[in-house]
Order: C-alpha cells, then sequence, then structure tokens
C-alpha cells in the first residue's frame, strides 16, 4: 500500500484527486489496486489484467462524479464488478467463474453439480446470481452494476432461483 495513502486520511485524497491532483489520484489509484485485483479474480486469468486496468480507468473517469467519500469502497466495488462482467463478456467467459472456480469446504462433487445446474441457466440470470452471490450486492447496486432497472434484477433473481431449484432436483 502506498504511504502517502495511508498517512492521508483517504476522504481527504478523494477530495484531493477530485480538485485536480495528479499526485492525489495516483496515489489513490495506487492505494485501491489491491482492492480491484481481489474483486478481478473471477475473470479468467489471461483477461484479468485486462479487467483490473479497465476497472481502474473507470474509476479514474468517474472519480469527479463520486459525491461521498465514504461512499468510496462500495462505488469502487460496484465499478470493478461491472467492468470485470465487461470482460469477462467480451473475452466470451460464463460470468459464473469465480463460483466455480473457488474451493469449497464442503464435498467437492458438490462443486460439480452447482457449476452444471449454473450452466443450464440463461446467461443473464447467471450473471445476476453471480453478481449477487459472489460479490454480496443488494438489488440496487446489482441494477446499477449490470444497467439494469431494480424490477428487471428483481424478477431476473427470482426466475433464476427458481430454475435453479428446478434444476437442482
Amino acid at each position: 500500500m502506498n504511504e502517502t495513502a495511508t498517512a492521508q486520511p483517504i476522504a481527504t485524497l478523494i477530495l484531493s484527486a477530485q480538485a485536480g491532483s495528479q499526485r492525489a489520484v495516483n496515489d489513490l489509484l495506487l492505494h485501491i489496486t489491491p482492492f480491484v485485483r481481489r474483486l478481478c479474480t473471477s475473470v479468467d486469468a489471461g483477461h484479468r489484467p485486462e479487467a483490473v486496468q479497465d476497472s481502474l480507468f473507470a474509476v479514474y473517469r468517474g472519480l469527479r462524479t463520486l459525491r461521498e467519500p465514504a461512499a468510496f469502497y462500495g462505488w469502487v466495488r460496484a465499478v470493478t464488478v461491472r467492468e470485470a462482467a465487461r470482460t469477462a463478456r467480451r473475452a466470451g467467459q460464463a460470468a459464473t467463474a469465480e463460483l466455480v472456480d473457488q474451493p469449497s469446504p464442503a464435498d467437492p462433487s458438490l462443486r460439480v453439480v452447482i457449476a452444471d445446474v449454473l450452466e443450464r441457466l440463461p446467461s443473464h440470470q447467471r450473471d445476476v446470481l453471480t453478481v449477487r452471490a459472489v460479490y454480496g450486492l443488494d438489488e440496487r447496486e446489482t441494477a446499477r452494476v449490470l444497467s439494469l432497472p431494480v424490477g428487471t434484477v428483481r424478477s431476473r433473481v427470482h426466475r433464476a432461483r427458481r430454475n435453479f431449484q428446478d434444476a437442482w432436483r
């Protein structure tokens, strides 16, 4: 982590970056890079650096639109999830890779069954479930990340859960 970012409160760093301080922008981006990398683990390793770069660039571009510095990490998370999903789609990768690739404390064969059931769902339902389950976002955040109306997210989650349960049986 960058020493400047830790020595200076994040809120002050954000405000300085929004005011046009290039050094503050650099320090802020260096500070959040490990966080962004962790969020991009669902993207295939060959495209992960692209997802991280796209996410950091989107944070840089949108930094002036952030109204509340206290919401910074949640905002970075939403931007990163959106950009990682875009990168994965461009690469032709299913958005559910993280669910499949994470080691499970339960029976390893369960992962195979879950992956199989998820693959039977339409991609738009998999995307909604992945964003909700993997990143722990609520309906409004999911809607913002996937650029969908909240009502659409609700109906897709409802249908996806029902379809998942039917396929599980």
